[in-house]
This record gives C-alpha cells, sequence and structure tokens, in this order.
C-alpha cells in the first residue's frame, strides 16, 4: 500500500427536502451567489422555484448563469469569469449534474487566474485559491460533488481536459434522492457507467497489499449495479437511488484510490470521442471498458480474476484464469446492455475516419510529445488505436 494524504473537506446534506435548505446552508458563507445550472430542465420540475424561495428566505443576493451543456463548454466558463468578476460574486452555487458543477469549479478557479483559464488545463498549472462552489445534485453520475477535479471542453481546439485540485472539492453538496426521479433511461445509464468507471479506474492496478480499498471498490460495484437495475425498472424507488446517489459520490471522492496506483486510461481515451463527436461520456465509457479489459487483462490477470469473481459473480477453474476474466467481462458488457448502454463505436455514430488521431491525441503524439496514459499497462497511441478498434 503507497502513502497518502487523505483530505475530503466537503459536507454532504443528503435526503428528502434537503434542497430547500439551500439558502440558510450558504448563508454563513456568501453574500452574493451566482446560480449556475442548465435551463429548462430545474424550471420544469419546480427545482428552480424552490431553491430561489430559498435564496430570497435567507436575503442572499445572486445572479444566473444558465445555459450549461453536456461535456460543458470553454466559451461559457469564460463567460462565467467575467461575470462573476464584474458582480462581486463570492460563491457559486451549481444546480444540476456533473457538467454543470465541472463548468462552477472552472469559474471558480478562472476568476483568480490573470491568463486565459484554458491554460490551467493544458499545461496544469498549480492554482492556490479558487470561489468557494456549492452544488445541489440531480444527476448522479460524475462525483463531481466532492471531487477535487473538473473537466472541460475547449469546442474550438475540440479538446476535452481535464484538472485536479483541493481548492475544487465543493464547501458543501446536497443529495436528495427525490431529484433523479424524473430523469431520463439514458440519463441514468451513462450515469452508471461514469461512476463505474470511476471506480474501475482505481480499482485496477499494480499496487499490493490493498485488501481494504479492494473490498470498498467491490462492495460500491455491486452495491451501484444491483440498484441500478431497479432504479431502471421503478425510477422513482427512492430507496435504491440513495444507494446510487451516494455510490456516485464515494466512487469519485478519493476514498476508494487511497493507497493504490490508479489507471485513467478509459477516461482519457473516451474524452477523444467527447471532444470530436461530443458523446455522452458514460456511453462512451460501457463502449471501451469492456474492450481495454480485454485489451490488457493479461497484464495483471489475477487482478481481473479477483473482478470478475468478486463481483462478477463467475465461478470456473482457476486452472483457466482466461475463461474466468472474460466471462466476468462478457457479463459487465451484459449489464450494461441491460441498462440500455451501447456495446459499439459503430452505435455511437463513430466511424474508422477519426480513430487514429483520436489515439493521437490521447496519448500527445499529435502534439509532439508522446507520453504513454494508464497505469496498470501504458498505452502508446498503437495501442490505443488497438482498443479502439477493439471498440468497434
Amino acid at each position: 500500500m503507497l502513502n497518502f494524504d487523505m483530505h475530503i473537506p466537503t459536507r454532504i446534506i443528503f435526503g428528502k427536502d434537503t434542497h430547500k435548505e439551500i439558502g440558510a446552508l450558504l448563508k454563513p458563507h456568501a453574500k452574493k451567489v451566482l446560480l449556475h445550472y442548465v435551463g429548462k430542465s430545474i424550471k420544469k420540475s419546480g427545482l428552480y422555484d424552490a431553491v430561489i424561495a430559498s435564496l430570497k428566505a435567507s436575503n442572499l443576493d445572486f445572479i444566473e448563469l444558465g445555459g450549461v451543456v453536456p461535456n460543458p463548454r470553454l466559451s461559457l466558463v469564460q463567460e462565467g469569469i467575467e461575470l462573476c468578476k464584474k458582480e462581486g460574486i463570492d460563491l457559486i452555487l451549481a444546480v444540476g449534474g456533473g457538467s454543470v458543477i465541472d463548468s462552477a469549479k472552472a469559474i471558480a478557479m478562472g476568476i483568480f487566474y490573470e491568463g486565459d483559464v484554458w491554460e490551467i488545463y493544458e499545461q496544469g498549472k498549480t492554482i492556490s485559491a479558487a470561489l468557494p462552489v456549492a452544488t445541489i445534485l440531480t444527476i448522479p453520475a460524475a462525483g463531481s460533488e466532492s471531487s477535487s477535479s473538473t473537466v472541460i471542453t475547449n469546442e474550438e481546439k475540440q479538446m476535452k481536459l481535464g484538472y485536479g485540485s483541493n481548492h475544487l472539492r465543493p464547501l458543501l453538496s446536497v443529495m436528495n434522492p427525490e431529484l433523479f426521479f424524473t430523469l431520463p433511461s439514458n440519463q441514468i445509464a451513462n450515469g452508471v457507467a461514469d461512476m463505474m468507471s470511476h471506480i474501475f479506474e482505481r480499482f485496477f492496478t499494480n499496487t499490493l497489499q490493498t485488501d481494504l480499498t479492494d473490498g470498498l471498490c467491490e462492495t460500491t460495484l455491486r452495491t451501484i449495479m444491483k440498484n441500478a437495475l431497479l432504479v431502471s425498472a421503478d425510477s422513482q424507488n427512492y430507496d435504491a437511488w440513495c444507494q446510487v446517489g451516494f455510490g456516485g459520490t464515494v466512487a469519485h471522492n478519493d476514498l476508494l484510490g487511497l493507497g493504490r496506483d490508479q489507471d485513467w486510461a478509459c477516461h482519457g481515451m473516451e474524452h477523444e470521442l467527447s471532444a470530436i463527436y461530443d458523446v455522452a461520456h458514460g456511453a462512451g465509457l460501457a463502449v471501451l471498458t469492456p474492450a481495454w479489459m480485454r485489451y490488457v487483462y493479461k497484464s495483471n490477470i489475477n487482478m481481473f480474476v479477483q473482478f470478475a469473481v468478486n463481483v462478477m459473480g463467475v465461478q470456473g477453474s482457476y486452472r483457466d484464469p482466461d475463461a474466468i476474466v472474460l466471462e466476468g467481462i462478457a457479463r459487465l458488457g451484459e449489464f450494461f446492455k441491460k441498462m440500455g448502454l451501447p456495446a459499439t463505436l459503430l452505435e455511437l455514430g463513430i466511424d474508422e475516419s477519426q480513430l487514429e488521431l483520436m489515439a493521437k491525441k490521447a496519448t500527445g503524439e499529435a502534439y509532439g510529445s508522446e507520453q504513454p496514459i494508464g497505469g496498470l499497462k501504458k498505452l502508446y497511441w498503437q495501442d490505443v488505436l488497438e482498443i479502439y478498434k477493439l471498440a468497434r
């Protein structure tokens, strides 16, 4: 087990009607708030009115910035930065899913940066401050409500990059599972694939003596999968949503990755799909993850046997570990299929024309400085291209 420094300060306010408390929760921390959201969805559901009423009841001044889209755009972030500077905003309230929260985090750190905020993502610059961010979660998926990370798409450059800093962990996050009841089936499925991938990126490691976090990863995966099928069948199953919603938070607040090397190749490969084709992140991960598993599993077959047996329930002879692993991967694919997720790049509308370019972008080869991705097995652009081909 590796050394680690655990700091997960986000306050989680969980349960029914908790979103109605947002004004009182923010009052000690802010005088003027930026309310950041997508648009019609929170107004149609009544959430917008409830949030506004709560802010007004606590005499909090606020302005609004809507218009966030999936794979949140740099252009809106830049608009938000200028708006916050002009209006003297001292806290950002993100009402939505991962895209809204990631956009809010980008604005929060961009306010204190003299140049273009994209330089922080592109050059990995260290930040020393960010505005506090609070969230009301409406889509359990990205785990951004308590994570240190943010991902933004530069639509002009067709690049999607992530950045992480503990300055970006939200001050507090409200999670009322009732707010998930109206999610369409595709968003439920994409969210589940995303949170499962966050666990896979941490679980598949070459680090030894990680029994505790192994077990936490395995239990969280089994819990999410079991309850995801329940909410897929009945979107108003509150108890199942509790398990899925909080599971998404645990999947990405860094607890499950403590003391172990991590991978993150699938996320790197998927970002190229989203950047060029604007596909849903979870859908892209559902396609790429089984292909990645088939390509890399022999690099640490014991880890994949453990996954197949402990998570996917595979039984078989340990004299034939390949068969156990491949059955586990097949069962994962079957689960994704039950959730209504795509299984191939073709289903995502992606042909062969950009595969090599995406592979080279994912590893930096396209920019003249290749850095292999992945922790379990180092992947160069030729490896990534083969995985894309496996996923066709």
